[in-house]
Order: structure tokens, then C-alpha cells, then sequence
């Protein structure tokens, strides 16, 4: 089969089209044969070292398909089924072999390409408002790049349970989007210092929230938007790691909390694993979430979608197909 093998880390040369053996499923996993796969930050990561991850390997976190094989003792996923993951490399190829326990099932009204959308960041963005801050009704949140993958996600998820949401963006035309999917307040953060507009736009009080996946770039300006005891959810570092934080500094900004959760500590029980994929998929069956598809790339051009996802110029979701 076809599959992008990593021998060694770097930038998206490093990502070398390979045929290698077809994967057997064992005891408790299952055979995926893959028809779309999502492009995330975790790969870039893993890509150039910043997480380590044993060498060889095959990237990708994210993939939907239809189950082909089934290991001993799987016995609530079957042949035939569509199914997807995340959390588990092996995406970036034609079929890759998932422990049962990380794969949930796909309903007929979600496409695989939806799927593979949603599942890491749409889980992502459902944890940070349901669970690191379950948003309340009434309140105001800010989402950092707004008009992203996850951005977007979390823009929707936030409206649906009642918050007003501000959203950071760096054009008209990711403006437009974002006000599209449901943003109430667009803070230009290229024109506009974020911390003084959130001021403005709350009346001085700031936001009970600030989901945050840039990480260097707006961290300052994350903490200084909070209003007194809430919460930086700092859940990536698209523009590079945080510099060491003095703890002082989140009592000087309100007693505010901090935390840099990851979404595999929000997925480790299977029951809330199926919960948070649930609530994803019947959200999109129900017409009221629709995952931003911003661009479709084929398997061996995965270096390309990983090049445009790091410019920070694309906007939705990038999908290998």
C-alpha cells in the first residue's frame, strides 16, 4: 500500500511517498481501509521533532474510512462499517490498523470527509467549551484564529450553547468567514491591539474565556483579555512555544487560571471518547454544524497541505483525499 513514511525529522521534504506492507490487525484493533484524512499541527510537530516520536513512522492522527478487518475480541465495530479516529498515528496512507478502543463509529448522514474534519479538532473544540471551560449561556469568550480549523469549530460550538463570541483574525476575507459560522465581534488582530478591543467590546470587564491554539504570539494578549478568575485555555503553539511563565502574573491579571490540556486526557474513556464524537456527528446531521473544508490535496502531496497550514494563510479545515 501506499503510505508517507518519516525516516528522519525536518521540514515537509521529510514527508517521502513509500510502498509498504499491508497492515494485519491484532487482538483489539481494527483494519481501516482510508478515504480521508485531516491535516493538523500535531503532524508538523511530530514532522520537525518538536514532539518526539519514534523514527521510522507514519504521520496523521485523523482518518475516516470503512473497516476491512476486525482483531480478536473487537465485538462493537464490524467489516463494513464506516468508521473513523483520532489520536493515532498511521493516517497518511491508504489503510492504517487502530486500537477499537480510539475508533467510533460513523453515521450514514456524516461523509468521511466530514469525519476526518472533525474529528481532532471538532473533539478539541468540543473539550475546551464543554469541559476545560464549560461555556454558560449569556457570556463572553474569545477564539484565537478564529477563522482556522479548530477556530472555526469552536466559533460554532460556543453559539450553540448561547456565549458571544469574539473572534481574532488577520483579514477581510477570514472576517467574512468567521462572521459567516456565527462570530459576533471581529477583532483585526494585525490593525487593532487584541487586550485593549476585548476591553472595549466588554466594557472593561473582559471574557470569561480565551481559547487560544497560537500560543508565543498571543499569549500576552490572552492573559490581559481575561476578566477576573477566568480561564487561558491554551490548547496549541501554531506561532511557536510559550516563553516561562511567572505564576504572579495570573493573580496580577484577576486570579485568572491557566491550563495547557490536551485533548487525549478528554478522550482517554470511551464513553466520553463516543460522547464527544456523538455530539459532533449529530450536530452535523442535524444541519447545524458544517465543517469548513478549505482545501482537499491528494495523499502525496501531503508536504504541500502541511506548507500551507503553517503559513497560517488557509482557512477551514485541509483534508488528504
Amino acid at each position: 500500500m501506499r503510505a508517507i513514511v518519516i525516516e528522519e525529522t525536518g521540514g515537509p521534504e521529510v514527508l517521502r511517498p513509500s510502498e509498504v506492507p499491508d497492515p494485519v490487525p491484532g487482538p483489539g484493533e481494527v483494519l481501516i481501509d482510508i478515504e480521508a484524512r485531516g491535516v493538523n499541527f500535531i503532524d508538523i510537530y511530530q514532522r520537525g521533532g518538536l514532539y518526539d516520536v519514534p523514527l521510522p513512522f507514519v504521520p496523521g492522527m485523523e482518518a475516516a474510512g470503512v473497516i476491512t478487518a476486525v482483531g480478536e475480541g473487537v465485538e462493537d465495530l464490524s467489516v463494513g462499517q464506516r468508521a473513523g479516529w483520532a489520536m493515532a498515528p498511521g493516517a497518511y496512507a491508504d489503510r492504517a490498523v487502530v486500537k477499537a478502543s480510539l475508533v467510533v463509529p460513523v453515521p450514514d448522514a456524516v461523509t468521511s470527509e466530514q469525519a476526518a474534519a472533525l474529528l481532532l479538532q471538532g473533539m478539541t473544540a468540543h473539550y475546551l467549551t464543554h469541559s476545560v471551560h464549560p461555556v454558560a449561556e449569556g457570556e463572553t469568550v474569545l477564539v484565537h484564529a478564529a477563522a482556522g480549523g479548530t477556530g472555526l469549530l469552536l466559533v460554532r460550538l460556543a453559539k450553540e450553547l448561547g456565549a458571544r463570541v469574539i473572534g481574532t483574525v488577520s483579514s477581510e476575507e477570514k472576517e467574512r468567514i468567521a462572521r459567516e459560522t456565527g462570530a459576533d465581534e471581529i477583532i483585526r488582530y494585525t490593525e487593532t491591539p487584541v487586550a485593549e478591543a476585548v476591553r472595549d467590546l466588554t466594557g472593561g470587564e473582559g471574557v470569561a474565556a480565551v481559547y487560544d491554539g497560537v500560543g508565543r504570539d498571543t499569549f500576552d494578549a490572552s492573559l490581559a483579555s481575561l476578566r477576573p478568575r477566568g480561564v487561558l485555555a491554551l490548547f496549541g503553539q501554531s506561532s511557536g512555544p510559550v516563553e516561562p511563565v511567572d505564576p504572579q502574573r495570573l493573580n496580577g491579571a484577576g486570579s485568572v487560571y491557566l491550563t495547557r490540556p490536551s485533548l487525549a486526557h478528554f478522550v482517554a474513556d470511551r464513553r466520553e471518547l463516543l460522547w464527544r464524537a456523538g455530539d459532533l456527528f449529530s450536530l452535523v446531521g442535524e444541519g447545524r454544524l458544517d465543517p469548513r473544508i478549505g482545501g482537499r490535496y491528494p495523499l502525496a502531496e501531503a508536504g504541500a497541505a502541511q506548507t500551507d497550514l503553517a503559513s497560517r494563510r488557509t482557512t477551514g479545515k485541509l483534508v488528504l483525499v
